[in-house]
């Protein structure tokens, strides 16, 4: 395999599909919560999908480990 062109990083592409992923998870919540907030359904999220947003709350200093 070829290494990345000098000045250009490679990108980690399977942090992007675990953050893609993560998103798509809690699509249905965000449009939810985008529609009628309430502090209850914001505090329920991360009971319902806590592996998605650890990914999401974990990636940036998985992205800047990987860089």
């Amino acid at each position: 395999m070829s290494a990345a062109p000098s000045g250009r990083s490679a990108i980690p592409w399977p942090l992007v599909v675990l953050g893609l992923l993560a998103v798509l998870d809690l699509r249905v919540e965000l449009q939810l919560l985008l529609d009628h907030f309430t502090w209850t359904s914001l505090l329920a999220v991360p009971l319902a999908h806590p592996l998605a947003i650890a990914v999401l709350v974990l990636l940036p200093g998985l992205w800047n480990r990987c860089r």
